[in-house]
């Protein structure tokens, strides 16, 4: 396959409620002018149909083994030989195991034996599936197979109160480790610009035990990194601590504390984007006890703290490697725009993202964000959204602004 030839991709779809997800992945794989071909599982069609799949793809959907027709010449051979690559989405803890047993009893199963191809698996299942020691020995045994994995990511499931490791990763992840896999870097306004995105918390050490923190998740910094990565950007994400795989293609730098935040940022390659998403801790303890402070002494103990360094504004003010787009966010629980339009001025940033994140609004740490756009030009509310599409419209936009201004120069 060259460059610039058109990847032809084969999506095996399983059984599992996040089968929707693939018809958007579809879309979106077209898009790029990648032909997509699908093989559905018995269980997908429970969820999803071959009308919908079929009227996305524009080719024939394939589910049987035994179809005289297809079988005549081999079918499950010539589809799993066709393909520059497959992709199995949503990829349960049944298909995983029988991808690991090397069971060929269904047509999906049976163009997973017969393929020389790279093979791709979006695994998503209940987290207490995705933690069992038998899917933990699956997982093991596939990857050194030399099958490569992305995801699950970590939130809300589809059964109610169930949360945890397990969902099927958002679709643009999906599609920058479809570039990673077969070898070619996403192509898009941002091919041969570099994003550098902050994501999660800081923790801040009281003693060897205990930390100030917040209640970042770094979903929306890591939606971010996927999504400037899928636009085809190189792409640096520093993260705080956050159990959140790495967005596939992005190089990820983990730190723990402001101070090694800001350091790992410094270092950094320069960057044209810089989309500062980080919930950074503002203050620290003067001086962490080396030893766990103990319970009964006569008082409290007393602790001093001291301001953090201000990541955002040193980034904005420097006079050189500043991005020439620096975007921070803003986490307000009242008088949201007032208090990040005056942000924007202190810290001397292009643009903000504000948002409220107030207990009830269910922001920090849940899937959903409502943000208000803050520029030089004015205030643009937009509509509350998953966080995944929140990234992709920041980054569009941010893309668009590089274009705009590289050309006014």
């Amino acid at each position: 396959m060259t460059e610039t030839s058109q990847r032809r991709i084969l999506l095996i779809i399983g059984g599992g409620i996040a089968a929707y997800k693939c018809l958007d992945l579809i879309r979106r794989l077209r898009e790029r002018g990648d032909a997509v071909r699908c093989v559905m599982t018995k269980a997908a069609s429970q969820f999803v149909t071959k009308l919908s799949v079929g009227a996305l793809t524009n080719d024939r959907v394939f589910s049987d083994l035994f179809d005289l027709n297809d079988e005549r010449e081999i079918g499950h051979i010539r589809l799993s030989r066709e393909a520059d690559l497959i992709v199995v989405a949503p990829a349960t803890a049944d298909l995983l195991a029988k991808m690991a047993g090397g069971h060929a009893d269904d047509l999906a199963t049976a163009i997973l034996m017969a393929t020389d191809k790279p093979v791709l698996v979006a695994a998503a299942m209940n987290p207490r599936m995705w933690s069992h020691p038998a899917t933990t020995r699956n997982v093991a045994l596939l990857s050194s197979d030399g099958i490569s994995f992305v995801g699950p990511a970590a939130g809300e499931m589809a059964e109610r109160g169930e949360a945890g490791i397990g969902r099927l990763a958002e679709t643009l992840e999906i599609i920058a480790a479809i570039d990673r896999v077969i070898g070619r870097a996403a192509k898009g306004p941002l091919t041969g610009h570099h994003v550098l995105v902050t994501a999660g918390p800081t923790h801040e050490p009281i003693d060897p035990v205990r930390y100030i923190a917040n209640r970042s998740s770094g979903k929306q910094g890591y939606a971010i990194a996927a999504a400037a990565r899928a636009l085809g950007a190189d792409v640096t994400l520093v993260s705080g601590p956050v159990s959140l795989p790495d967005p596939a293609g992005v190089k990820v730098i983990r730190v723990e504390t402001a101070a090694e935040m800001l350091s790992a940022v410094l270092a950094a390659p320069h960057a044209d984007i810089g989309i500062f998403a980080a919930a950074v801790a503002d203050w620290r303890v003067a001086e962490a006890a080396d030893e766990k402070i103990k319970k009964g002494a006569a008082a409290a103990p007393q602790l001093t703290l001291t301001e953090n360094p201000d990541i955002l504004k040193t980034m904005s003010q420097r006079t050189a490697k500043r991005p020439a787009l620096v975007i921070g966010f803003a986490a307000e629980t009242e008088a949201v725009i007032a208090h990040a339009t005056a942000k924007r001025k202190s810290k001397g940033c292009d643009w903000i993202a504000a948002n409220d994140v107030s207990h009830e609004t269910g922001i920090m740490g849940g899937d959903r964000n409502t943000v208000h756009l803050i520029t030089a030009d004015g205030v643009e509310s937009w509509p509350d959204m998953a966080k995944g599409d929140v990234a992709k419209r920041l980054v569009s936009r941010a893309a668009e602004h590089l274009a705009r201004t590289q050309v006014d120069v």
